[in-house]
């Protein structure tokens, strides 16, 4: 089974360097991911939407997102797999672009577009610009392919972490959220009974 998943993960990325790769399209994956790197627009984001009061609340919930994904993901889950890139390993696949420093799974572009559209999504009352986010998200995890950078294993698995770490962030925020509003009602009754 593992084998044929590894094997899959190979006829990928040479089906995508034989049939989907052109040289018109290289600046653009390139681009694409440029836009991952470090995470850095995406925590941009996130302080960009705690500036307003109007989407605090939101940033709060995608930042959390981004951090929770990162611990895992960046910090815990690629060190203990500690995968080589692709085209480190297959001899046949030519990476488009500068090679990465960092271990292969999961992918951490694709995690923390899917992170942080996970935080938009689920507290918001208007769900498109979430939405958008995780169409972005595909479009990276792509990106991420096409240059060679990443097994699929690698971008499916960064995205499933990151959304997993998007609810989970999304529910410890909540209780959070919860016991400072019951602890400032409580401080409101208590100020209201001395009264």
């Amino acid at each position: 089974m593992i084998e044929a998943i590894l094997q899959w993960d190979i006829d990928v990325l040479l089906y995508f360097q034989e049939h989907i790769r052109a040289d018109w399209l290289d600046p653009i994956m390139k681009g694409i991911s440029f836009i991952g790197y470090k995470g850095i627009v995406w925590i941009l984001l996130c302080i960009v939407l705690m500036i307003p009061k109007k989407t605090r609340r939101i940033g709060i919930y995608a930042a959390g997102a981004l951090l929770l994904s990162f611990i895992v993901n960046n910090l815990i889950i690629k060190n203990l797999v500690g995968r080589i890139r692709p085209y480190e390993a297959i001899e046949e696949l030519m990476r488009v672009g500068d090679p990465e420093k960092d271990a292969s799974f999961p992918s951490g572009h694709t995690a923390c577009v899917f992170a942080v559209a996970m935080g938009v999504l689920l507290p918001a009352k208007k769900k498109l610009p979430g939405i958008l986010l995780l169409c972005f998200g595909v479009i990276m995890a792509f990106s991420r392919l096409y240059l060679g950078v990443h097994y699929p294993t690698d971008v499916i698995f960064g995205a499933i972490f990151a959304t997993l770490a998007g609810v989970a962030s999304y529910f410890i925020i909540r209780m959070i959220e919860n016991k400072i509003r019951k602890r400032r009602q409580e401080r409101d009754d208590a100020d209201a009974m001395m009264v």
